[in-house]
């Protein structure tokens, strides 16, 4: 009779404790207690790698110039990096920081991006290869932001950085150098820019790299596009 008494005890119980269970996971599909992230961050940390780079579109006046200029959504980019085991993007704001890459998803447009990273970079970004990248990097962190678009290390903007960090730490031009002039600046809006950073003097021979043509590189294959 007692043991009787203690199965329908514990039969209550385990019947119990599945609804109970069954309850929680409707209403919790990602377990709160568990360790594990969000559907949407674990894709993202499962499928990029350290070296990739990101894009994404800004919304300043200067970008929307940019992106007139280029032909281009794109006016901003980065590269990401693993840092102790927390993802980051290395980019060439005011001034030149490491920022976590989910603070720069929020920064974009519609909290849109781009992920592109080299066709073979599982034989050329051997870590060896990656540490040079960011030993290299330190080069310009704390650096002024060029709103000039100036080929020097002096100031630094967003795609000249990218693009230096991969020809100096690993041997890789991700694009031909453009000049100025190659860029559409007929527009009002470019043009009013270039006004305000030139006057008339606008120096239509220097060398340029945009985040379009990183985004273009035929040596770049996509990974992840939000857009």
């Amino acid at each position: 009779m007692k043991k009787s008494k203690y199965l329908f005890v514990g039969i209550t119980f385990l019947l119990s404790f599945g609804c109970a269970l069954f309850v929680a996971m409707q209403v919790f599909p990602n377990n709160p207690f568990s360790k594990t992230h969000s559907k949407v961050e674990n894709t993202l940390e499962n499928k990029i790698q350290d070296g990739d780079l990101i894009f994404q579109t800004s919304e300043s006046s200067q970008c929307e110039a940019v992106r007139i200029a280029t032909n281009s959504k794109f006016s901003h980019c980065g590269l990401i990096y693993n840092i102790n085991g927390n993802w980051f993007v290395f980019e060439a704001v005011q001034p030149v920081k490491l920022t976590r890459l989910e603070d720069w998803i929020q920064h974009g447009k519609e909290h849109k991006y781009l992920v592109k990273r080299l066709k073979n970079a599982d034989k050329v970004l051997t870590p060896a290869t990656l540490q040079k990248m960011k030993d290299y990097s330190q080069v310009f962190m704390g650096k002024d932001y060029d709103a000039y678009f100036e080929w020097s290390d002096t100031r630094i903007y967003c795609s000249e950085l990218i693009w230096k960090i991969y020809k100096n730490g690993a041997g890789i031009e991700l694009s031909k150098l453009k000049q100025l002039k190659d860029f559409n600046l007929t527009d009002p809006r470019a043009q009013k820019l270039v006004k305000e950073r030139y006057g008339n003097d606008i120096p239509l021979e220097e060398k340029v790299v945009a985040p379009s043509d990183l985004v273009d590189s035929d040596l770049l294959k996509t990974v992840i596009d939000t857009y």
